[in-house]
This record gives structure tokens, C-alpha cells and sequence, in this order.
């Protein structure tokens, strides 16, 4: 079913926000999701802003996991792709740098510049990242910037499915 024809049921809708990951990695709801949610006056909730703590440079390798960590089943937390995928998290971190931020605050404040419409949840257990995670509003990125992390991404494509091929069966339905 798709969004503009569920969002007048009133069965299912009508809807003030829906929620699905957006982030540097994972940007698959820009070309219909995002302007359909504009169109219709729906919010959009991002959740997994920091790619489940990959773009802060948590996750080097796929033996950083601990036990029963579901991160280490998924498809981009690979030995064969994480490699590849720490490619972004490097462009994320260089940038951060220059910026004089955090990867945190500058993958937070690229999400806050996709628009009003658009709220990030990040997740954390711990004050200090909540701190981090606020400091993102003190982030300001220009057009130039902007264009420079679309550019950079272009040239380093993720590798690897979101989730597992079942979990993928839940995604987008």
C-alpha cells in the first residue's frame, strides 16, 4: 500500500509522522518516501541516525560485536563489506575534522538539514553521547559542504543489504 493512498484510510491513517531509517548509508527513502511525507504533510521520524554507530567509527571490523549483538548478522557489518563500508565512515570522520565536530554531530546535522519534516531519534546509553548528539544543532552546514558529502558518498557506495534477505521481507511493505 502506498503512502498517499493509506494516508486518507482512516483505518490506517491518517498519519502525522511515519518512521524508517534515513542516514549517510542509507538514503533509499529520498526518491519517493521523503516527497510524498512533504506533499502530504507527514513528518518523518529517522531512526539508526548514526548507522547503528558505524559512522562514528565504532565498528572497524566484524569481530567488534559482542554476543548476540544483531548488528553482526547484518549484511553491511560483513567481513567482505565492512571494509568497504568504513570507506564512509572515513569521509564522515574527515569531514567531522575539518568541521571541528564530531562524526556524530556532522551525520546528525546533515540529516537536520534535509528539512523541517525531518527528526532524527538517535539512540544512546550514555549522557556523554547524548551530549555529542545535542551538539549537532551547533552544526552548521553550508551548500558546499552538503555537496561535498553527496559527492563523497557517490564515490563510495554501500556494500551490502540492510538487513538479512527475511529481514528485507519486513522492509518497505
Amino acid at each position: 500500500m502506498s503512502l498517499a493512498r493509506a494516508h486518507p484510510d482512516t483505518a490506517t491513517g491518517p498519519f502525522g509522522s511515519i518512521r524508517t531509517e534515513l542516514f549517510l548509508w542509507s538514503r533509499g527513502v529520498e526518491a519517493e518516501v521523503l516527497p510524498a511525507c512533504r506533499e502530504l504533510g507527514i513528518g518523518f521520524v529517522a531512526y539508526s541516525p548514526l548507522g547503528r554507530g558505524f559512522l562514528i567509527g565504532r565498528f572497524q571490523d566484524s569481530a567488534g560485536f559482542e554476543e548476540g549483538d544483531f548488528r553482526g548478522a547484518l549484511p553491511r557489518f560483513q567481513t567482505a563489506t565492512i571494509a568497504s563500508n568504513k570507506r564512509i565512515a572515513d569521509l564522515v570522520g574527515r569531514i567531522a575534522a575539518r568541521k571541528g565536530c564530531t562524526s556524530a554531530q556532522l551525520s546528525l546535522a546533515w540529516l537536520l538539514a534535509q528539512g523541517d519534516s525531518i527528526v532524527p531519534i538517535p539512540g544512546t546509553k550514555r549522557v556523554v553521547h547524548l551530549r555529542d548528539n545535542v551538539g549537532a544543532l551547533d552544526v552548521s552546514l553550508s551548500a558546499t559542504d552538503l555537496e561535498e558529502i553527496k559527492t563523497g558518498l557517490a564515490d563510495f557506495p554501500v556494500a551490502g543489504a540492510r538487513y538479512t534477505e527475511e529481514g528485507m521481507k519486513g522492509v518497505d511493505a
